[in-house]
Parts: structure tokens; C-alpha cells; sequence
């Protein structure tokens, strides 16, 4: 075959090679880092309408619960279902602080309490504006009580980054303990 000095001598990259190039060229970074917090935020957001009142829960609740114990009585299946709502509660705000954390960290790693203190405050401040929307909705209640339980759920969250990060040991050290062993006094 003749030589084609026009061609480009490397040959076309695989698309292994290409996808970490075009996962950062097609979805900005901000973006990557938010959309879980922002989609959760949606559902928190849906679990305060109508649909998701005490009443309808109640009856969707009571077939499940009564099927699996049907010797509880009223009294006592109104207070699993008070205690699946308020565990509820505490869950998609500790589940929403993780999320913000990660929307605030970004690209980077690790630990800063700023990073925690705003995970945590916006976290708080949601929970307030979502009880402030209940207060609009007909068949749900407005209550204190729901936004500080949302608040202690964020801080658990909170707590939990912080020792996680704190505690946790870094991959590159014990990556370079693996390949040269721990370092001893005899070898130095």
C-alpha cells in the first residue's frame, strides 16, 4: 500500500478511553454534584402533599400491618403508624444533609465544617419551609415538633460525615502499605 502522509499515524481512541472526557464535557460538575439533593428534595417535597397524609398512609399502612399481626388492636396499630411517620421523617432528612453535603463538597474530598455547617443549615431550613408548605395543604398539620425531628435527623447525618471522615482511613496509605509493606525500624 502507498504511504498517505495525510493520515493521522494514531489510531482513533475507544470509547473506554473517551468516556471519562465526555461524562465531564456533557454534564457539568455543579450538576453532578447537586442532582441527588435537588431530586430529594422533590420527594421530600411529594411526601408533604395530600397523598402522603396520615390518613392515606394510615390506610395503605393498615392492610400490611394488619396482615402480618391481625390480633393488633386500633390503639396499637395507631402507634406503629405514628412511630413509621416520625422514623420517616427523621430518614429523608438525614438521607437530604448526606445528599447537601456532597452538593457542597463538590469535586473535592474530604472533611470541612463549613462544608458540614451548610449541609446542615440548608438541611434545617428546608424542613422549615416543608413544614410552612404543609401548613398550606388541607389535610396535613404545620408542626414544630416534625421540623426539629427533620433537624436532629440532618445533625445525626452531620455526625455521621464527620466521624466517617475522621476516622475513616485514607485509601492512598494503606494502598502504599499493601505494595511495600509496612515500613519498620529494622528496614530504615
Amino acid at each position: 500500500m502507498a504511504e498517505q502522509p495525510w493520515r493521522n499515524p494514531r489510531p482513533a481512541p475507544h470509547l473506554p478511553e473517551m468516556q471519562p472526557h465526555l461524562h465531564k464535557l456533557l454534564i457539568p460538575a455543579w450538576l453532578r454534584a447537586w442532582w441527588p439533593a435537588v431530586a430529594w428534595a422533590c420527594v421530600i417535597f411529594t411526601l408533604s402533599t395530600d397523598s402522603f397524609s396520615s390518613d392515606h398512609t394510615a390506610t395503605v399502612l393498615s392492610f400490611f400491618v394488619k396482615w402480618l399481626f391481625p390480633h393488633l388492636t386500633e390503639t396499637q396499630f395507631k402507634f406503629i403508624h405514628h412511630i413509621i411517620r416520625k422514623s420517616a421523617h427523621f430518614t429523608e432528612y438525614f438521607i437530604f444533609c448526606l445528599l447537601i453535603y456532597r452538593g457542597v463538597r463538590g469535586d473535592r474530598k474530604g472533611w470541612r465544617w463549613a462544608w458540614g455547617i451548610s449541609a446542615l443549615s440548608f438541611a434545617a431550613g428546608y424542613s422549615i419551609m416543608d413544614e410552612i408548605h404543609q401548613a398550606f395543604v388541607a389535610s396535613r398539620t404545620a408542626s414544630p415538633y416534625d421540623s426539629l425531628l427533620d433537624s436532629i435527623g440532618a445533625f445525626f447525618a452531620f455526625a455521621v460525615l464527620y466521624f466517617w471522615f475522621r476516622f475513616r482511613r485514607p485509601k492512598s496509605h494503606s494502598l502504599q502499605e499493601q505494595v511495600s509493606g509496612p515500613t519498620s525500624a529494622a528496614s530504615l
